[in-house]
């Protein structure tokens, strides 16, 4: 085992990683920007090291700087969390050639499935369905033309290197699509470095649906359910649950499937999430491989009893599982709400001082958050300052206590998006479990 990891990140995500190392005896250090000096995970952590100012390519972005506080603190390992270096292969090839473990899959499966065209061959070739579209980087906007006009209309263009809805645009008739597909270009090259687009039939009422798998060095690979995330706004998720409501048993079945064929055909090593489109008739596609811990990896958690960033660590030591998919039990249901410090009704960020904050509490309710009275929420980054998740016997208990939760929560100094997910909790479409990637973000 570890006996110190340096934790590449901020935020709750960086709070969560600290926490499963100190359940674990493992000593921590914190990385972290001049912003994030008084943070709590840097308060809490056993060391820590300033990388740089607030911007993120002079920090949490900056290798360098990551890798030698790594080699001053003696670290033997870095955990990434999400966002950042998390998937830049890059990065995981210099731990590797500096004898620093990357707690995570090898560089190899994470610039394949960080590829979109790449990643939706191999998994075509593993046997999961995909939607039709190109075969791989489309040489230009002629080729990006003829393919629409052949699979026909919408379609949905998107950067091969991409994610977070960014350097994506659904194009619904042929007049829109040379503009589209150079804005695409334009944000892809901007935000990932690489202008090259690939282009899709776009499923029209699609759920988001992905499955949580584990896979160690000893080949051994299971999955821990699937999570319904089609509750997002401008391809941004805000609501999470697991498991997916009003979802087939045998399109949940071949979902646990694919996602298994995928992992063993890159020969996936830690934790991983398999994304899927599921439409209305309960057929399904997949769309890609998110080779890192997710946003809300907490609601599987809630249902499996599994910490998924403890079995991160263990994988990264080179431990075996040590148990196989039938001990794997599901209870109940868990639902997790995205607090953001936004206004709720623009989605405009809301960065300030936190004057109040009185976090929600009893009977199965977990809250991960990095706030603390007096908190700044900063400009720099994500609005990420909560996660809120509510468990129950069933999705209607789930309900009931994310509404208690969430009415009983004080977050001052800021706003939130609380009130949107009030909303949403009592809107029809949601309650009954048939809420699509389009129909919720209509409606509120």
């Amino acid at each position: 085992m570890f006996h110190k990891i340096l934790i590449a990140n901020r935020g709750e995500i960086a709070l969560r990683v600290l926490r499963a190392c100190r359940d674990m005896g493992i000593r921590t250090v914190i990385a972290h920007s001049t912003t994030d000096a008084d943070s709590l995970p840097v308060r809490l952590a056993d060391e820590s090291v300033c990388i740089g100012p607030p911007d993120v390519h002079a920090s949490y972005l900056n290798i360098p700087s990551i890798i030698s506080a790594a080699a001053i603190t003696d670290s033997e390992a870095i955990h990434p969390g999400y966002g950042f270096l998390s998937e830049n292969p890059a990065f995981a090839e210099i731990c590797r050639a500096c004898g620093i473990t990357f707690i995570g899959p090898a560089p190899e499966a994470i610039r394949l499935m960080g590829d979109k065209a790449q990643a939706r061959q191999m998994a075509k070739h593993a046997g999961a369905p995909v939607v039709p579209g190109s075969e791989g980087p489309l040489a230009g906007v002629d080729e990006a033309q003829a393919l629409a006009d052949s699979i026909g209309y919408p379609v949905i263009v998107k950067a091969a290197a991409g994610g977070g809805g960014r350097g994506m645009r659904i194009v619904r008739e042929r007049e829109a699509l040379a503009r589209a597909y150079a804005t695409c270009q334009a944000e892809a090259g901007a935000a990932f470095g690489s202008s090259e687009l690939y282009l899709e039939k776009f499923v029209e009422e699609a759920r988001h649906v992905e499955v949580q798998v584990l896979g160690d060095k000893n080949g051994m690979r299971l999955h821990l359910g699937e999570r319904d995330c089609s509750v997002q706004r401008r391809h941004q998720k805000l609501l999470e649950e697991s498991p997916a409501p009003a979802l087939l048993p045998e399109t949940r079945a071949g979902l646990y499937k694919a996602a298994l064929a995928v992992a063993n055909a890159v020969n996936y090593v830690s934790a991983g999430t398999v994304e899927f489109l599921v439409d209305r008739e309960g057929q399904f596609y997949f769309i890609e491989m998110n080779t890192r811990i997710q946003v809300e990896h907490p609601v599987t958690e809630m249902i499996t009893g599994i910490d998924i960033v403890r079995e991160q660590i263990r994988i990264a030591t080179g431990e075996g599982l040590g148990y196989k998919q039938s001990a794997v039990r599901f209870i109940g249901h868990a639902i997790e709400c995205r607090i953001n410090a936004e206004d709720p009704e623009h989605f405009v960020p809301s960065p300030g001082r936190i004057t109040a904050w009185i976090a929600p509490g009893g009977p199965g309710v977990r809250v991960d958050s990095h706030m603390m009275p007096g908190y700044v929420v900063p400009p720099h980054y994500d609005s990420l300052i909560a996660k809120i998740i509510a468990q129950g016997q069933d999705r209607g208990e789930a309900i009931a206590r994310m509404h208690r939760a969430l009415s009983e929560t004080v977050i001052e100094g800021v706003k939130t998006t609380i009130p949107y997910h009030l909303k949403l909790l009592a809107d029809p479409a949601f309650v009954t479990g048939e809420s699509t990637l389009a129909r919720l973000e209509q409606n509120l």
